[in-house]
């Protein structure tokens, strides 16, 4: 994945430099979904508990990390894994030196683990890492017997290289709560989505509410927009003791709460393989949806 040469303008966004996606780097017959959502919202949580779900759907599953915290996988893991970028940095980015092993850990129930990393603070493209991730994991031939390829991106999307996820995904689902900030992000990623669609297969495929008792602002919002709920987990404790446990919500003891979010869980995975209807979302502008939000 380069920046095109000589710089597009108007492709995905006006006025703007784009990360372009080499048409050999695409992956292969894998599902690909990719999770976005506002920082802190718990793609991670999301994104690794649903890989656990298609796993025990009988799914070969593989979860890439795309943030630099590289904390994407760890629930799944047990650890935080090396990521991309800081393994071929130790062999001086001559990647045919690296084995799977180097870069790729086995989780829960056999989920596969990637952590792509990202340049240091202030420098460098996201969407340079993603694109060297894709290339060695083919290199490797590791995409070819995935049925089901799960990016968790982080935080919000404010240029084209968070957004690079999104030219390889089929699907891209956006996690949110019932509150304010997490739906003004929504719209905005929709709107990313929207400008990728453009020119790229992904669609959007719906909202996945989370940490949140009420569903009714987003339902709202969905409305409006021509959005979908696709899940709902609420605040449960036991969803953030997971975390300090290392552990998927699958592994938690059993109790009528747990049981309802991991089947919950299964039932998301089930649609989610079975095929979403792409949904055509129309965002709204900054002004609107601030005007939309926040009243009684």
């Amino acid at each position: 994945m380069a920046l095109l040469d000589p710089p597009i303008r108007g492709l995905d966004g006006e006025g703007s430099l784009q990360v372009g996606l080499d048409p050999n780097d695409r992956i292969g017959n894998a599902k690909v979904f990719a999770v976005y959502g506002k920082g802190g919202i718990g793609k991670s949580t999301t994104s690794s508990n649903l890989s656990a779900a298609f796993s025990l759907l009988g799914k070969r599953v593989l979860q890439i990390g795309c943030d630099p915290k590289h904390d994407s996988t760890f629930t799944l893991t047990k650890k935080l894994m090396p990521t991309v970028i800081d393994v071929l940095e130790t062999v001086e980015f001559h990647s045919e030196e690296l084995r799977p092993e180097d870069y790729m850990f086995e989780g829960y129930n056999g989920v596969m683990c990637v952590e792509a990393g990202g340049p240091p603070a202030g420098t460098g493209c996201g969407g340079y890492v993603v694109g060297q991730t894709v290339k060695l994991l083919k290199q490797h031939h590791l995409l070819e017997e995935t049925d089901v390829v799960i990016f968790d991106v982080l935080g919000d999307v404010v240029c084209g290289g968070f957004a690079a996820p999104l030219q390889h995904a089929e699907r891209a689902v956006v996690v949110a709560a019932n509150d304010f900030d997490s739906i003004f992000a929504m719209n905005r990623i929709v709107a990313a989505i929207k400008a990728k669609a453009k020119n790229y297969d992904v669609r959007m495929a719906g909202v996945i509410a989370n940490r949140s008792a009420a569903t009714d602002e987003i339902d709202r919002f969905n409305d409006a927009t021509g959005l979908k709920r696709l899940a709902h987990f609420p605040d449960l404790d036991e969803i953030r003791r997971s975390r300090l446990k290392k552990c998927t919500l699958f592994e938690m003891p059993s109790s009528p709460a747990v049981d309802a979010a991991c089947l919950e869980y299964k039932r998301l995975a089930a649609q989610l393989w079975a095929g979403c209807e792409p949904l055509d979302a129309q965002p709204m502008k900054d002004r609107d949806i601030f005007e939309f939000l926040g009243f009684e």
